[in-house]
């Protein structure tokens, strides 16, 4: 159950982050949140409807802890790669 959850996390975070690449050119950072929040409830959504989760709620916290820390998992990244290119 988890993995496919997780598959269903990924392909909606892929294709709502090629949406926002194509049609809006730069997302103040104070909105990636609300992004991130939007795609777990939509991935919820999704694992309610395909009973990947015995509830709704189970599903709904799943997918919004697995996009959050999705989401900060990228901005550690970005923090992280200027100061290695500065230690350089």
């Amino acid at each position: 159950m988890p993995t496919k959850i997780m598959l269903i996390i990924t392909f909606i975070t892929y294709i709502f982050g090629a949406i926002t690449k194509a049609f809006i050119v730069k997302i103040p950072n104070r909105f990636i949140p609300l992004q991130n929040c939007l795609i777990g409830l939509i991935s919820a959504i999704l694992c309610s409807i395909f009973k990947l989760a015995p509830n709704f709620g189970e599903s709904l916290l799943l997918c919004l802890m697995a996009t959050m820390s999705a989401g900060g998992t990228a901005e550690l990244v970005k923090i992280v790669k200027p100061k290695e290119k500065i230690d350089n």
